[in-house]
């Protein structure tokens, strides 16, 4: 009734037209229900949708076998299937379901038992209903779409919902209109043919009465499709969908399309879409021949032609597109061509028309050149001829002028020769005076000079021999140092069967303490009852002799033997003394056993302490060999220092035989220490644990929580002793290692594979951090698992070339870096191998004592896996070991060596176009050409255009590595860095090239190199200072050089003006280089005045007096320009505490502590 009211007030608020004939309805129910209680609603929802479910087949299914039938085609029947045997068992009188509840509801005394059974045995043959195992009123429906089961518990008590007479009176004499039409009085007819009205029968009258409304009417279906469980967007479960589709009849209704017709197309249409195929067949036929026509020649087969349709089956109807697409195509292509023929010819005729006009002005051109040639020659031959005698004239005079001059100069030139000749002498008796003099002084300054070299190549050749013995003696320092850690791990496995020793016998005698204890308590119990048993013998024989004394004298005595109770006590007396007996030799053989334990006690205390002894002088020996490496290392640093004095190369045979001999001497001192140590490693865990018996005491009293119970199992050498507290187990230390170990497995291959980032935080760097800082590792002595990482790096990038992979490691290992800079700290960094064994509270042997402290759960285990037992504060700074500290200094190389590698990619990459990139093509030189065209002009200024691509190419480059940087979120001063040297390299190698050629230092090439820098600054303005940086400043020599190449009136500018404003950066030599160098190709004009030459020209002699080697080429800078200090500034506050680990780690219960949110 609510519903009513609502469509009523939504019609009336549309404004419905209550007379109309056509009316649009919409009826929203629920699909099919199905839950665990399924009671009498969901039987009649369900009954609704089997209803409406028949209505949509026959109205689809009908549909489309009467288009069949109305356009006359030959079709066979398609079987679909029919829901009308369970309307049948629901609803048919008299046999149905509901007329069965109605007619249990009738009776007053059934009930849903009663009613549950008469369903079994009425439809016990039905296929449509089924009754469950072990159930005795649920009852199963098979609907189309499943099986349904319900429980007919409360079905009898819904069906009898009606109202009472009083109610509904009270209810109609409401003056509200909405509460008296709540419970509107049923029909009179109704109420006439029965009194009783149930509610499934009411439901399946408006159930019927809604069906005459539907089929009255022309349907349309909305399947709405839930496409998750969970309620979410963008989830799709498919087996949920595709049940979905089947319940609802969709995918019966594509089965029963695709099996017949599914495309339709009236004649028209099909010949509209279709006709290009065959368009020989549109004129002089009908509409349907055409079409047949059409169908055949595709070669269609099954199609079917109706009276104004064509019949297609599945997938025809794209194969007559992909033919009508390729005809439309070869049609379009075709036009193309005769476009092209026609624009090509007409040019052509054009070209032709002006090379004819052309020819004919040329031709005109060459005849009147001919003819002035011709004239010209002529007037040549006259003028020749009145030359020739005015010059021989000339020549006989100037000649006979000579003759005089020479004979008189002749003469002269002898008087001279005599008197230079007198002076020569003069002066050669002077010169060799002179020449004598300075002869004997150069040999003598050669000879001094030769002993002074000598003698510094004889020193410089010590020198080398020293530098190569220290290099050897470094090598074979490194070999001594890993034989001392070797020889530390063997004494530190010594030390910890020593110190298990010894808690094994600690335990051992606590053990048999406590059995002898007990032992003895059992014997001085059995001595109290036996003293007891005695004094109970005595009493009893002093009350018999009272009894005896207090009998009156008038009895007679007779002798009455009872010795019954004397008896048992005498065997009782017996069984105790058996029994004392018994306990006395058992306390005899557990002393005999106890003072044989005692003895082999003892005799291991004696091993113990000689193998103590051992290790004390173990830790002597290896005391003796730190400070012998210490001192070889400090001899190696002065030698090495020394030798970089002197540059010499040769072998030193006798100093390396000296250090061959102290080597030696090592290794046999670290070989007696191996001999001396067998002896200590023959002490295993099997040896020490020996096999107890054990001990009762005879009396079965069922108090075994006392005794202890040791037992030894050889095959896997595990140790258990119940309640008496048991030593370190070997088994469980052997686990926990290998736990250790496969948690580094797992963090390894999590860095290799996981390459996420998580709000620009490379995630894979966060949980080698996290798990790093929870493992307590940076505290740890000793592990291996900063090895492995580093490793780990160092495989990914040896020989990579794909720079993505190395931006990804550079972002990793930076970010790791900076975490390791923000937690460790900075006071030890300095001097870490001294500062290691000062800081330590004892040698080796004192670090080993205090890790043999800790609790048994934790012993034998590195304390780089000690997350479980504590979590460190994360923003408190760790005072990091030796290990630690190695691994930053290896991290800051790795980041090193991927920057360089990065750096230098991008250099290989730009070099080739570097080298075009400097000398414009020739085509690009702008030349002077008179009376050229504007064809012409247009090629010059392409080629131009095309030249420009190898700088494109450099800008291509960069965007392609700043893009790439940018994705892996590599720190923007590495970044800056990067570019910045890359910079550099470009601005060394355009101004080297443009020193060493000639034809680059020219007008038009300075304006080519000129276009080229703006668009590096072009770019530059685009990246940004975030990343580009400073790297505009790095071409500041190239800069100015281009622009002196490309400036106006050189000549005009002074050296000040030059070297003060215009080039700024560059030296003499290099200015004097490029002025000398340049050529203007272009205007003609000259270059820097001879003055500002000259001024260069004596500079350049001054500085070369003053620095001999000063060289004009500038040098490629390839060293790291950025320290960890700017790294740290570049980077922000890193949150750890919601990176999202790989499901790998959060499978694993060692890594929870990732998925825990901290701050």
């Amino acid at each position: 009734m609510n519903c009513g009211r609502l469509v009523d007030k939504i019609n009336n608020s549309i404004g419905q037209d209550p007379t109309a004939k056509s009316i649009i309805g919409v009826l929203d129910i629920y699909g099919f229900e199905s839950f665990k209680i399924n009671s009498f609603e969901q039987l009649c929802i369900n009954l609704t949708n089997e209803k409406l479910q028949q209505h949509f087949n026959q109205h689809v299914f009908k549909m489309e076998q009467e288009e069949y039938t109305n356009e006359e085609i030959n079709w066979s029947y398609v079987e679909f299937v029919d829901n009308q045997d369970v309307l049948d068992l629901i609803e048919k009188k008299p046999g149905g379901i509901i007329a069965l509840l109605d007619e249990a509801c009738m009776f007053p005394k059934s009930t849903h038992e009663t009613f549950a059974q008469k369903m079994y045995q009425t439809y016990k043959g039905n296929k449509r209903f089924s009754k469950p195992k072990l159930a005795r009123t649920d009852f199963t429906i098979n609907h189309y779409a499943g099986d349904v089961t319900y429980q007919a518990d409360h079905f009898l008590d819904k069906n009898k919902d009606y109202v009472v007479a009083e109610h509904q009176a009270l209810l109609d004499a409401s003056k509200c209109s909405f509460v008296a039409n709540l419970f509107p009085p049923l029909p009179e007819e109704t109420s006439k043919q029965s009194k009783f009205s149930s509610i499934g029968t009411r439901f399946k009258q408006q159930l019927q009465s809604l069906m005459e409304t539907l089929s009255t009417t022309e349907p349309h279906y909305i399947r709405c499709v839930k496409p998750n469980s969970v309620l979410k967007p963008g989830i799709f479960e498919n087996f949920n969908v595709l049940n979905q589709l089947r319940c609802g009849g969709v995918l019966e209704a594509i089965r029963i399309s695709c099996a017949g017709y599914p495309t339709k197309r009236a004649f028209d249409e099909f010949l509209d879409r279709f006709g290009t195929l065959a368009p020989d067949v549109l004129d002089g036929s009908d509409e349907k021949s055409a079409c047949v026509a059409i169908c055949d020649r595709m070669g269609l087969k099954g199609y079917q032609i109706g009276k104004t349709k064509v019949f297609l089956r599945a997938g025809q109807m794209a194969e007559l597109d992909a033919r009508r697409t390729e005809v439309l195509a070869y049609a379009a292509r075709r036009i193309q061509r005769q476009i092209r023929t026609y624009l090509t010819r007409k040019e052509f005729i054009t070209i032709r028309k002006a090379t004819i006009h052309l020819q004919k002005h040329w031709r005109a051109k060459l005849a009147r050149q001919l003819y002035e040639n011709m004239r010209r020659e002529a007037a040549s031959i006259r003028i020749q001829k009145h030359a020739r005698t005015h010059a021989a004239r000339t020549s006989y005079t100037k000649l006979q002028e000579a003759a005089i001059a020479i004979q008189t100069g002749l003469r002269a030139l002898a008087a001279r020769d005599e008197y230079r000749c007198r002076r020569r002498n003069k002066a050669a008796t002077v010169v060799q005076t002179q020449w004598r003099r300075f002869h004997a002084l150069s040999s003598y300054n050669q000879q001094k000079k030769a002993n002074l070299i000598l003698q510094c190549l004889w020193r410089a050749r010590i020198a080398r021999k020293e530098l190569r013995q220290l290099k050897m003696a470094a090598r074979e320092t490194g070999a001594l140092k890993e034989a001392k850690d070797k020889l530390e791990k063997r004494v530190e496995e010594l030390t910890w069967r020593l110190e298990f020793e010894k808690h094994l016998r600690i335990d051992l005698e606590e053990a048999r303490g406590q059995e002898i204890t007990k032992l003895q308590n059992a014997l001085h119990e059995m001595q109290r009852q036996l003293e007891e048993a005695h004094d109970a013998i005595i009493q009893e024989k002093e009350a018999a002799k009272i009894a005896i004394e207090q009998t009156p004298p008038v009895i007679k005595e007779v002798a009455i033997v009872d010795s019954t109770k004397v008896d048992h006590l005498t065997n009782r007396n017996q069984e105790l003394e058996d029994e004392v007996r018994e306990m006395k030799k058992r306390v005899e053989e557990f002393e005999q056993k106890y003072s044989e334990v005692q003895n082999e006690s003892g005799a291991r205390l004696k091993e113990v302490e000689e193998s103590q002894l051992k290790v004390l002088q173990l830790q002597e020996i290896i005391e003796r060999l730190e400070l012998n490496f210490s001192n070889l290392e400090s001899e190696s640093q002065v030698l090495r220092q020394q030798a970089l004095v002197t540059s010499a190369n040769e072998n030193l045979s006798e100093e390396i035989d000296i250090f061959k001999t102290k080597i030696r001497s090592l290794e046999l001192e670290n070989e007696s220490l191996r001999t001396r140590r067998v002896a200590a490693e023959q002490i295993g865990p099997e040896q020490l644990t020996p096999q107890l018996k054990r001990f009762d005491n005879g009396q079965q009293t069922g108090e075994e929580s006392q005794t202890i119970k040791v037992q030894q199992q050889t095959t896997r050498s595990e140790i258990y002793v119940h309640e008496s507290g048991a030593p370190v187990s070997l088994t469980k230390q052997r686990s926990l290692t290998d736990r250790q170990q496969e948690n580094h497995d797992v963090l390894i291959k999590c860095l290799m594979e996981d390459k996420r980032f998580d709000k620009s935080r490379p995630v894979a760097a966060c949980i080698v951090y996290k798990a790093l800082l929870q493992w307590r590792s940076f505290e740890a002595d000793k592990t291996n698992i900063f090895d492995r990482i580093i490793n780990t790096i160092r495989s990914s990038i040896e020989s990579q070339d794909d720079i993505k992979d190395l931006a990804y490691w550079l972002s990793t290992t930076s970010t790791l870096l900076f975490l390791l800079q923000s937690t460790i700290k900075a006071s030890n960094t300095q001097n870490t191998a001294p500062l290691r064994n000062r800081n330590s509270p004892t040698t080796l042997f004192g670090r080993m004592a205090q890790g043999f402290r800790v609790s048994s759960m934790g012993m034998g285990i590195s304390s780089g896996y000690s997350g479980m037992e504590g979590k460190p504060n994360a923003q408190s700074k760790i005072d990091a070991k030796y290990p630690a500290l190695l691994f930053k200094q290896h991290l800051t190389a790795c980041v090193e060596k991927i920057y360089g590698m990065i750096r230098d990619s991008l250099k290989k990459e730009i070099s080739p176009f570097l080298n075009l990139c400097i000398q414009a093509p020739r085509s690009t030189r702008v030349r002077s050409i008179r009376g050229s065209s504007k064809n012409i002009h247009s090629n010059i200024v392409a080629k131009q255009q095309a030249s420009s691509i190898h700088w494109q190419s450099i800008v291509n480059k960069l965007d392609h590595t700043l893009s790439i940087l940018s994705e892996n979120h590599v720190s923007s001063i590495i970044t800056r860095k990067i570019f910045s040297q890359v910079f550099s390299f470009i601005n060394v190698q355009l101004f080297n090239s443009l020193l060493l050629r000639r034809e680059c230092c020219s007008f038009s090439n300075g304006e080519y190199v000129k276009a080229g820098l703006q668009e590096l600054e072009q770019w530059c303005l685009k990246a940004k200072d975030q990343f580009a940086g400073s790297s505009w400043d790095e071409l500041q020599h190239i800069r100015q050089a281009v622009g002196f190449l490309v400036l106006h009136q050189k000549a005009q500018k002074s050296l000040k003006e030059i070297t003060n404003e215009l080039c700024a950066m560059l030296s003499i030599p290099q200015m004097y280089r490029i002025g000398t160098m340049f050529w203007d190709d272009k205007y003609g004009a000259q270059g820097l005045s001879p003055e500002v030459i000259g001024r260069m020209r004596s500079l350049m002699a001054e500085d070369t007096i003053n620095v001999p080697n000063n060289s004009f080429l500038l040098d490629v800078d390839s060293s790291i320009p950025f320290s960890m200090e700017e790294i740290s500034r570049s980077f922000q506050d890193i949150s750890l505490s919601d990176v999202d680990p790989p499901a790998l780690l959060r499978q694993k219960s060692d890594f929870h502590f990732l998925l825990q949110q901290t701050d």
